[in-house]
C-alpha cells in the first residue's frame, strides 16, 4: 500500500522538481511542462479517488490543489523568467466522485495567477474504473471550456491524428495548439505531410531537399533544385 508523504518527503520532491528545472535551464530548453495528469504523483494529490490525506494536503479542493501549486511555484522560480512553464492536467478521472472539469477550471485559474503559460488538457489515468469513450478529438471540449472560462492558452490532445483536423481545432478557437504523440510515433514525418496538405513550409536538412515531392515545390524552406 502507498504511504502518505510526510513534510520531509514533500519538501524533498519539491526540491527535486526545482533541481530538474535548473538542469533544463542549463541545457537551454525553451520551456517546461509540469505533468499533473494520468495518475502520476501530482494527479494523485488532485483526485479525491487517490488522495485520502487528512492534513492540509487532503480533503477540500483547495487542500488537494496545494501541492501542485507549490510544485509549480518551485519550478517557476527555478526556471528563467523569460521562458514559459505550463502544466498538463487530467480534466476528469472518468469516474463518479473523482477529479472533474470544475476542479480543473479552478486549478487552471490558480495556475494562471502564478504565471502558468498554458494548460495542456488531457484526462484519465488515476483509476482502473475509468469509463472513457474515446473518439476523434474527444478531449477537445475540455480544452475549449478551460480556454473560455479561464482565458489561459490551451493545448488540445487525444485522437487528433490528421492535419486538417488539428488545423480546424486551432482555427475554430477551440484550443491554441494541438499536441500529438502516437500519430508522430507512427509517422515521424507527420509535420512534413501536414505542411504539404496545408500549404505550409518546413525546415529540413539539406541532405533531404532532393526528396521534396514535385507537387510540393515550396515545401522545404531554402531548397533549390535544378532539373531532374
Amino acid at each position: 500500500m502507498p504511504l502518505a508523504l510526510d513534510k520531509a518527503g514533500l519538501a524533498r520532491i519539491r526540491d527535486q522538481f526545482a533541481r530538474a528545472a535548473q538542469r533544463a535551464a542549463r541545457l537551454g530548453l525553451d520551456g517546461l511542462e509540469i505533468h499533473a495528469a494520468h495518475g502520476y504523483l501530482l494527479h494523485q494529490f488532485l483526485s479525491p479517488l487517490a488522495n485520502r490525506r487528512d492534513d492540509g494536503y487532503g480533503g477540500s479542493l483547495d487542500n488537494r490543489m496545494r501541492f501542485v501549486l507549490e510544485v509549480f511555484d518551485t519550478v517557476r522560480d527555478a526556471f528563467p523568467a523569460d521562458k514559459p512553464v505550463w502544466a498538463r492536467i487530467s480534466t476528469t478521472d472518468w469516474v463518479d466522485g473523482g477529479w472533474d472539469i470544475d476542479g480543473t477550471v479552478a486549478l487552471s485559474k490558480a495556475l494562471q495567477m502564478r504565471g502558468c503559460a498554458a494548460i495542456h488538457v488531457s484526462s484519465g489515468g488515476v483509476s482502473p474504473l475509468q469509463d472513457i469513450k474515446p473518439g476523434p478529438g474527444y478531449q477537445v471540449p475540455y480544452a475549449r471550456r478551460v480556454k473560455s472560462e479561464v482565458g489561459v492558452p490551451t493545448i488540445a490532445v487525444g485522437l487528433i491524428t490528421e492535419a486538417r483536423q488539428a488545423e480546424t481545432i486551432v482555427a475554430n478557437g477551440e484550443a491554441d495548439a494541438v499536441a500529438l504523440a502516437r500519430a508522430m510515433l507512427y509517422d515521424p514525418r507527420w509535420p512534413w505531410h501536414a505542411a504539404a496538405q496545408l500549404g505550409g513550409q518546413v525546415r529540413a536538412p539539406k541532405q533531404y531537399w532532393r526528396s521534396q515531392p514535385r507537387e510540393f515545390k515550396e515545401l522545404f524552406e531554402a531548397a533549390q533544385f535544378g532539373a531532374r
